[in-house]
């Protein structure tokens, strides 16, 4: 049974994912930041539909954190790098902390992680990368100057490790979903008139849902996806393309 790490999958996109891959016959390592009763939520729901799954916890703004990390997932061959922080903040008012802070989750921690589990991916002549970015990389957010920025930066991380990868069966891709109806964003969509300015810009005319990222994760995981590497995949109802 090979085994697939999904960071932040203690709820949202990433539980989606996690809860999908245990579906497609993986050991699911469920990886939260701090709450370990939220990733044991989502352990939970996989083993109650035949899955199997251990939890983690580690906080990825924390680089001594995530060296720990590092330091236990060594073997895995499916790594979906989705945690992520974000600070809604006028530019002229981000702080270098909260800027560090967002670096370190969104770009150095997943670096880190590539390169701890590429050796055991190379050895195995097989592993799947994918990163999670989001639409900001195509229409970037006036007060998310640094998520957005960071998540180019994951970006154009993949496309150079997905050609440094590619003759050793390890494909490397990036899926970037719109806008997707997770706690994270409940609060924002609440506003009845933001909310409706936020639909208005999706071409489909609608939210997205977490499980809408985790079908093309699971494409890209499996045998059946060997032959796509290098690709930034937009799961955002066509808001990119406007």
């Amino acid at each position: 049974m090979k085994t697939a790490l999904v960071t932040g999958s203690s709820r949202g996109i990433g539980r989606a994912i996690a809860i999908r891959l245990a579906q497609d016959g993986y050991k699911v390592i469920v990886h939260g930041a701090e709450n370990i009763a939220k990733a044991n939520e989502t352990k939970q729901i996989i083993e109650q539909n035949g899955g199997v799954a251990e939890t983690i916890v580690s906080d990825l703004t924390d680089l001594n954190s995530t060296r720990k990390l590092c330091e236990k997932v060594k073997e895995v061959d499916v790594l979906i790098l989705n945690a992520s922080v974000q600070y809604r903040t006028p530019w002229q008012d981000i702080s270098v902390d909260a800027c560090q802070k967002q670096l370190n989750c969104n770009f150095v921690s997943s670096m880190m992680l590539i390169q701890v589990v590429a050796d055991n991916m190379k050895k195995n002549g097989w592993g799947r990368i994918v990163t999670i970015g989001s639409v900001q990389e195509a229409k970037p957010h006036p007060d998310m100057l640094v998520y957005s920025a960071s998540k180019a930066a994951q970006t154009n991380m993949m496309k150079s490790l997905s050609l440094q990868f590619a003759k050793d069966g390890i494909t490397v891709n990036n899926v970037a979903p719109g806008v997707i109806y997770t706690d994270r964003n409940v609060e924002a969509l609440s506003d009845p008139e933001y909310a409706k300015k936020v639909t208005d810009s999706i071409p489909v005319g609608f939210y997205g849902e977490p499980e809408d990222c985790a079908g093309i994760v699971s494409l890209l995981c499996s045998d059946e996806g060997r032959y796509i590497t290098g690709q930034n995949i937009f799961v955002d109802g066509g808001k990119s393309v406007q």
